[in-house]
């Protein structure tokens, strides 16, 4: 199975196709203001470097957010766009859960997998973050919490109590994402946990090939849809929406 995947959700512009879960190509741009424009010649440049184009994709995914509402428009848009086009199927993805499997590589023992909690953190401005709590089991990461917008104190808070929800369940804690760079400080002096690991800055950065990987497992297990099903994850209003609010 062939799949084009796109991520437009952050500041980097993501763009693979994958045969399954190997990865044919992937390519990035890191200008978030160009999005618009150039998230379609990275497209044609990758239908081009591995010698495809539309006829032959069997699965579109993107990222569904959260992340920058302007940039999740730009990928949804494009891929629901390809879908009616083609008649093809779609699959969305977060970009909380995306980022998680930065931390997931075939060198890591399976019973490491099992007993880590995987946090990731996307930076929301002003001390708040997006967060998602995962586990690993039946060879995929699963959600253990809905994702929560909210202020870092209280994700700590929500964090703690789901390390004592599962008590002694978990050996080591794995915190992903810029929000866990920008809080890491905080969160090392009150998380109350011995084993806390952190992303390097390479791990924080979100990918299409994931997005890819993580739509092949969905599409497996018959959760996939159409255009019509692929929907921003914003988790609260946008900037705009919060002044008016005022």
């Amino acid at each position: 199975m062939k799949i084009l995947a796109i991520d437009t959700s952050s500041k980097v512009c993501s763009v693979a196709i994958t045969e399954d879960v190997k990865n044919i190509i992937e390519l990035h741009n890191d200008d978030e203001k160009t999005h618009s424009v150039k998230l379609m010649p990275m497209v044609d440049e990758a239908f081009k470097s591995a010698n495809l184009n539309l006829n032959d994709i069997d699965l579109l995914a993107c990222c569904i957010g959260p992340g920058s509402f302007t940039g999740v428009r730009i990928g949804i848009a494009t891929v629901k766009a390809f879908a009616d086009a083609k008649n093809i199927p779609v699959v969305g993805v977060t970009s909380l859960e995306s980022l998680c499997y930065n931390m997931i590589n075939d060198s890591i023992p399976a019973s490491q997998l099992s007993n880590t909690l995987y946090c990731s953190l996307i930076d929301a401005k002003n001390d708040n973050v997006y967060c998602g709590l995962y586990r690993y089991y039946n060879d995929c990461l699963n959600p253990i919490m809905d994702l929560i917008a909210e202020n870092i104190d209280t994700v700590i808070s929500t964090i703690s109590t789901t390390i004592l929800t599962f008590q002694n369940q978990f050996k080591y804690i794995v915190f992903v994402g810029d929000g866990s760079a920008i809080h890491q400080e905080k969160l090392q002096k009150n998380i109350k946990f011995d084993s806390l690991k952190f992303a390097t800055a390479d791990k924080n950065i979100a990918n299409s090939t994931n997005i890819a990987r993580i739509a092949y497992s969905k599409f497996s297990n018959g959760n996939f849809g159409d255009s019509h099903s692929l929907s921003p994850l914003y988790l609260r209003k946008s900037q705009a929406e919060r002044s008016l609010d005022l």
